[in-house]
């Protein structure tokens, strides 16, 4: 059998029904292995930073694992940012880069890149030294991108491997646990530190999601009567009209929401890695008595000290917390959460209530929100719109939305959507974007409409870099980073790739052109002015 297909076999063979890329001359022994397959299909992305977008999107929407595949160098170097930004969520894929042949290697071949450029940016970079393991070597790649914490790991395979007819190694099966259980005296300390608790409170993050754990996490909330805060990564792991939603630690945090995590005597974090975008560098105050559960022993002390560490997974951990907190009648859990909830409605009351346009964004994602189905999968470009977005957009599951995390890279929105049109051929998916996001991958439209998939592409156009401009103009003195006297009509763009396209100015067309477009065959891009003088939501949240 040829490398390249056995190499498909082995994907499908792991369950694994989609590769997002673009062909290249190096590539097309993996895309004929692809076309001679009825359990895999390959979709072409226009941009390599899209391909590994549209796989992190797939994973994130739905638990499974993509395939990536890109010819060397410039290809490999464009999806960089995407495998960086699921490195950094710790989501899986698999990246299949066609490398320069061994014989040349060294002697600046086309698109000849050194292989230890992409180290960095993957949980493990994968070289193939020898056609016969090639076979071994993606078995094992594909067992440490789901090994959790989980991440994306590219596979090398020079390009004169792939056509040979070789005897190829047979891998045993490789284990994709790397934390058995959870200390049982570690365990025990933190129920003990837990219930003798007046006011705790549980910070849930990614992790809780990875392990489809919501469950859980709300079967620990509920007893010991705590408000939950998410990170950006966790938004949504607790459903967010639940009584106990309290809020996303995040850019546009209240007060509030802060007051909450410091006036508390004790704090459950789950799932998280207390970054420093999260944490504001760890300026954010937190309970002094902490018990933090992580699967990287590194993460243990990353800016706050721990009463209690375990190095265990989300789930075991909740798991073994279940059952063993004591219910008391004075936590008051729910009305702490609900005080947050309020006090944040009230600062965004009068944005949400405006009907002119251009609308605030608040006002607009309103009216998405309310026309789009409680458990569509929603992807959410990074921007300034995404913190209004965190506030005041509810997700009401683990799934059902994503939105990059640390790595906050922009153009993410619409190629994120693609994967979970993908992942969820049987629902419609909502896409949310700015007009400087979406400008970095518009080009994917096209795939878009070529898939012929379910995506409704809600753009919000300002004419602006608006976050950036009031940074510039507050902080510098600098112009404007904006184009009125340009205007930039992103429907005309969708038009002639084949997208339908509906303009919505107030909230009751937004509403109508949300909801039609649900029913709709096809991707659909509703594009909508905002304010370019509205509040930045990391200033008027803290106000």
């Amino acid at each position: 059998m040829r490398v390249s297909e056995a190499v498909i076999d082995r994907l499908v063979a792991h369950g694994i029904d989609t590769v997002f890329g673009i062909p290249g001359k190096q590539t097309l022994p993996l895309n004929d292995a692809i076309g001679d397959s009825d359990a895999i299909d390959f979709v072409v992305a226009r941009h390599e930073t899209a391909v590994t977008h549209e796989a992190w999107g797939y994973a994130e929407t739905s638990g499974d694992m993509a395939a990536t595949c890109v010819v060397p160098g410039p290809g490999d170097m464009n999806a960089m940012n995407g495998l960086k930004n699921a490195l950094n969520d710790c989501t899986p894929l698999l990246h299949l880069a066609v490398e320069t042949d061994p014989e040349i290697r060294g002697g600046d071949g086309i698109h000849e890149t050194p292989p230890d450029t992409y180290d960095n940016v993957v949980k493990e970079n994968v070289l193939v030294e020898n056609p016969e393991a090639t076979l071994a070597e993606i078995e094992r790649a594909i067992a440490v991108a789901q090994t959790p914490p989980k991440g994306p790991v590219r596979v090398g395979i020079p390009k004169n491997f792939l056509p040979m007819d070789v005897t190829l190694a047979e891998p045993g099966d490789y284990a994709t646990e790397s934390v058995h259980g959870v200390d049982e005296a570690a365990l025990g300390d933190a129920i003990d530190h837990l219930n003798d608790a007046d006011a705790p409170v549980i910070l849930a993050g990614g992790g809780v999601r990875s392990a489809d754990a919501s469950g859980a996490l709300v079967g620990v909330a509920e007893p010991l009567d705590a408000p939950v805060v998410t990170t950006y990564k966790g938004k949504g792991t607790i459903p967010e009209d639940h009584d106990l939603s309290a809020g996303v630690l995040c850019g546009g945090a209240s007060p509030d929401l802060i007051s909450l995590l410091a006036e508390s005597d004790a704090l459950l974090a789950v799932g998280t890695d207390f970054d420093a975008v999260a944490t504001r560098s760890w300026t954010v105050e937190m309970p002094e008595t902490l018990v933090h559960v992580t699967l990287d022993p590194e993460d243990v002390g990353t800016g706050y000290e721990p009463a209690v560490a375990l190095v265990a997974d989300a789930g075991a951990a909740l798991a073994g917390l279940a059952g063993r907190l004591e219910r008391t009648e004075n936590r008051e859990g729910a009305a702490r959460a609900q005080a947050v909830r309020e006090a944040d409605a009230d600062r965004m009351a009068a944005l949400r209530e405006r009907s002119q346009p251009p609308l605030p964004s608040v006002a607009a994602l309103s009216a998405v929100r309310d026309a789009t189905p409680r458990d569509a999968p929603v992807s959410a470009d990074a921007g300034g719109f995404r913190i209004w977005t965190l506030v005041s957009f509810p997700a009401y599951g683990p799934r059902s939305y994503v939105n990059p995390g640390s790595w906050a890279t922009m153009g993410t929105g619409l190629p994120a959507a693609i994967g979970a049109a993908r992942a969820n051929p049987d629902e419609g998916v909502l896409a949310l974007s700015g007009d400087g996001g979406l400008m970095m991958c518009i080009h994917e439209l096209h795939t878009a409409a070529v898939e012929n998939l379910p995506i409704v592409l809600v753009a919000f156009n300002n004419s602006d870099y608006a976050i950036i401009s009031e940074e510039a103009e507050r902080s510098y003195g600098l112009d404007a980073y904006d184009w009125p006297e340009t205007p930039l009509s992103l429907a005309t763009i969708a038009e002639g790739m084949g997208v339908t396209t509906v303009r919505a100015e107030t909230p009751d067309e937004i509403r109508a052109a949300v909801d039609t477009a649900f029913d709709r065959d096809g991707p659909t891009l509703v594009e909508v002015p905002t304010d370019p003088a509205e509040p930045q939501a990391s200033v008027h949240m803290r106000d």
